[in-house]
Parts: structure tokens; sequence; C-alpha cells
């Protein structure tokens, strides 16, 4: 399934966390591209989070396999000493921009409600072979934290239209700076390439072609995603 002994190129996250890259991490990507087709009808639109798209959750056999594979590198760079809680799914983006969320049209963070003294961690591995549809962006806030949150507190609250006009945002991906986030990085999507990073981080998908997107795993922005929780003490 995973390569074993993986060594991952570690790139530096302005403000001080770190972005694991790990390229040519699957044994075989096109079967991966091949079952999420053959169970496309099975994936729905998400019941717990954001996400602008469909997922599928996978079983958890798939998230054990993938942190055997992780998990040297994420004592090594995160301090993560065991994992309390992990899932993994495979995820396609649909949603045109002009359907998308206010909280949509913002950069986000993974896992908001880990308990003190455990680290949240995301990882996406690309699973498409077209690099444009995109890799993902991080981003830091411009604005002081009373700010930021009535942001994001008001982006889950209020009407799109009321939020837009009353922030002086666009509905859309983000995929640049605005007056609240500074994009510090970009990373490339390459296909079988994973990146692990801090959940915390604000990130988005580099959604510049939104549409390209495609609700059929062989076409669209198929991607694997995992999602983890571990102790730092």
């Amino acid at each position: 399934m995973f390569r074993p002994d993986i060594v991952p190129q570690i790139l530096p996250i302005p403000g001080g966390e770190v972005c694991l890259v790990f390229d040519d991490i699957l044994l075989e990507p096109g079967r991966w591209r091949s079952r999420a087709a053959e169970f496309a009808t099975q994936f729905e639109p998400p019941r717990h989070n954001a996400y602008p798209g469909r997922e599928l959750r996978l079983p958890d056999t798939v998230t054990a396999a993938l942190l055997d594979v992780l998990m040297p590198w994420l004592g090594r760079s995160f301090g993560i000493t065991r994992i309390i809680d992990a899932y993994s799914r495979l995820s396609l983006v649909t949603l045109p921009p002009g359907q998308l969320s206010p909280a949509q049209s913002l950069c986000h963070r993974d896992r908001l409600q880990a308990k003190p003294g455990m680290l949240p961690l995301a990882s996406v591995l690309y699973l498409f072979d077209e690099p444009s549809l995109g890799g993902t962006h991080f981003f830091r806030p411009r604005v002081e934290d009373a700010v930021l949150n009535r942001l994001l507190i008001d982006s889950n609250r209020m009407e799109a239209e009321p939020f837009f006009r009353h922030y002086g945002l666009a509905r859309g991906y983000m995929t640049d700076s605005n007056a609240y986030f500074e994009k510090v990085l970009t990373v490339p999507a390459r296909p079988n390439r994973m990146i692990v990073y801090p959940g915390m981080q604000f990130h988005s998908g580099d959604i510049a072609r939104p549409e390209a997107m495609s609700p059929d795993p062989l076409l669209g922005r198929l991607t694997f995603n995992g999602f983890f929780s571990g102790l730092t003490v």
C-alpha cells in the first residue's frame, strides 16, 4: 500500500511550523484512483465539516497502515509520542465558487477542539495526474486575535451576502492573501505526493481552476486525507 522507509522533504512554514512532503508514497497510485471510481456513487456531502465537495470515509485499517509509515516522522518533526484519534477519507472538490459559504471562502484550520497536550495533524495525498488541479496554500493571520476570532465566528453564523459585504471579501476559493491573511507557502500538487502539517495551521486548497473540478474520481481533484490527534507529552 505505502512505500516503507520513505523519507520526506521538510519544508519550513513561515511562523515556526513545518510541512512534511512525501513524494511517491503509494506503491500503486493508479489502483487507488480505479478503486475510487468503483465507489464513486458512495461519495457523500460532508456531515461534520465544511469540505466543499464529496467524501468517502475509509476503513480504519487504511488509516493504521498510513500511521505505520508516518509515525516515526510525526515523532521527529512534531514531538508526537502516541496517536489518540485518527481517521482518513477520500475527497473530491466539486462545489463551484458561487455556491461556497463564507467559511468555505476562507482558509481554515483542522481539529480545533484538540485537548491540552494534544496536537492535531492533517495530511493530503494528491491522487490526480494533472498538477494544475491544485496543491495546498498555507496562510498566517494579518490581524489581531480579537478581529480574527470575530471573522471566523461570523463566517459560520452570518448570511453570505451580509458577511461578504461587511468584511469586504468575495465569494470563492481562497488562493491568495487578503486583508486578514497572508499567504506564506504553497506546496504544488504532484501525483502521488503527500503532505503532512499541523492542523492548526491555516490552509486552503489551491483551487485556481474551479471549472476543472469534477465528481468523477478519474477526472477530478481526488485526494486521500488523513486527520490525527497525538500526544506531545
